[in-house]
């Protein structure tokens, strides 16, 4: 719950406080401080929180909202994340961002020190919710709350909201195989992060997985022709849905070994071969989850997967005959105009994992004739490409010595597009701010957020290596949580090199 303090300032120094006395002093520098950075990446998640707020909240600007969601269908649909700066509950890309959170924490979980207990948090506020949703009403998935196009046209609070809260769901008779099967990817990779912490809570998740997993191969449709402009422009879903159900899938069989999701697996036939990763497009997520298999394992019947990761990262190598993939003058990876930063961080948690995994069997790759190591992809030696150079990009070794990373370093993003951020607090304006009071004098406004989302990445520079840090440039001052989510597996690998050093 929001503080009693005069004033949003007072809540952020006491934030600042409570985080480190590092903070203050945090210069970026060549070498950035990266357990600080994961702290706060984990952070970011507490702003974004819907749902009433535990007694535990550090971002105390926040305050508890949407505590009617799913009120008008005599459901709870309570808690869960917004996506981005706006007041929406898009399950595509929050169950997506609830993956990456688990993998990330699958894989790095050991490396994360104190911070591991923070990411199971952070999981568990969007498991919560995507449990509800799957298990609210029979024969329905509820995959989003609160109508976009409304929403959009306002500049408020999510504490004041009170745009319609409009829900939406997918049926056998209005499928959405795509949102299905990445819900049931979440849930999944989540049942594995709790298995040994919460066994019930464990079952619960894998048991929902597993029912919602077949929804989606059952009844097989895109929830972008089922939904319409509810779910378009903002998160349609482009790639189709096949991408998720093999994701779904691979999820699946790496929580529960059973042999039916290979066999599925089999029956999708040949896989595109895109050169990004994001909420839309899973294969090469799909591809790198399944050549674990592969290289750590050292199971044969998953060669066609390793083979599909290496070319996947032979797209991305610069110095790669086959690359694909565009880099700034300063040595970032451009792969979009818009939000840039969310393919950056996904893409170098791919890097980071399989080159974990090739190192694991000191195994090596061609790109034509380029020779691939594992360090070539984690690239310790910062080289251009690798993980390790995009991290310390972002995090404010860049031309413009900006940190993406809001509240890290000394120069980052001050008006970011987010509308609790750019709004005065509760606490520091009691009186409720209507839909359309918050563009004059906040949303126009020169001035900084008075309240800062510490951790947040945003969209990111353009392809000049710029940065203008106008609140009104959503394409390039939107945080969002699955740009945070995918950097918190690259930021624990780098801290646990620096602990063990």
């Amino acid at each position: 719950m929001a503080s009693s303090s005069s004033s949003s300032s007072i809540s952020v120094v006491c934030l600042l406080f409570f985080l480190s006395p590092l903070v203050l002093l945090n210069a970026v520098n060549a070498n950035p401080d990266y357990k600080d950075a994961l702290l706060k990446s984990i952070l970011f998640f507490q702003g974004q929180r819907s749902g009433k707020l535990p007694s535990n909240q550090h971002m105390s600007w926040r305050s508890s909202s949407g505590l009617s969601d799913g009120f008008i269908d005599h459901v709870d649909l309570t808690g869960g994340y917004y996506d981005a700066g706006d007041n929406v509950k898009f399950n595509f890309p929050m169950a997506f961002t609830t993956t990456m959170l688990s993998w990330s924490t699958l894989e790095y979980g050991k490396k994360m020190g104190p911070q591991l207990q923070e990411a199971r948090a952070a999981i568990r506020w969007a498991t919560d919710y995507l449990l509800k949703c799957a298990r609210a009403k029979p024969g329905r998935l509820y995959v989003g709350v609160g109508d976009p196009n409304v929403d959009h046209k306002c500049w408020e609070r999510p504490e004041d909201m009170d745009t319609a809260r409009t829900l939406y769901s997918v049926s056998p008779s209005n499928p959405g195989s795509d949102v299905a099967a990445e819900t049931a990817a979440a849930l999944a990779a989540a049942s594995m992060v709790f298995r040994k912490v919460d066994p019930k809570y464990s079952k619960l998740l894998l048991a929902t997985a597993k029912k919602v997993m077949a929804f989606a191969i059952q009844y097989r449709g895109a929830y972008s022709d089922s939904l319409g402009s509810a779910v378009c422009p903002f998160y349609c879903s482009y790639s189709g849905y096949k991408d998720e159900l093999l994701w779904g899938a691979s999820w699946l069989l790496r929580a529960t070994n059973d042999p039916y999701y290979y066999n599925f697996l089999k029956t999708l036939g040949a896989d595109d071969q895109p050169d990004l990763f994001s909420w839309d497009n899973k294969y090469a997520g799909a591809h790198v989850l399944l050549a674990r298999r592969a290289l750590v394992d050292n199971d044969k019947n998953f060669e066609q997967f390793k083979q599909e990761a290496e070319s996947f990262m032979c797209k991305i190598l610069p110095n790669s005959p086959y690359t694909t993939t565009q880099y700034t003058q300063g040595g970032l990876m451009y792969k979009l105009p818009q939000s840039n930063l969310q393919y950056v961080t996904a893409i170098s948690f791919l890097l980071t994992t399989y080159g974990k995994y090739m190192k694991a069997r000191k195994l090596t790759f061609n790109c034509g004739s380029l020779f691939v190591t594992p360090n070539s992809l984690i690239g310790l030696a910062k080289r251009q490409a690798s993980f390790s150079f995009h991290v310390d990009y972002i995090l404010g070794e860049n031309p413009i010595k900006m940190s993406y990373m809001v509240g890290f370093g000394q120069n980052f993003p001050k008006r970011i597009h987010h509308r609790g951020s750019s709004l005065p607090s509760l606490a520091s304006h009691p009186q409720s701010i209507g839909c359309e009071g918050g563009f004059q004098p906040f949303f126009y406004s020169a001035n900084p957020n008075p309240n800062i989302l510490v951790g947040a990445i945003v969209g990111g520079p353009n392809q000049n290596d710029g940065f203008p840090d106008d609140r009104s440039d959503y394409s390039h001052s939107e945080p969002a949580t699955y740009i945070n989510a995918a950097m918190v597996g690259p930021l624990a690998y780098l801290a646990g090199l620096k602990t063990a050093h």
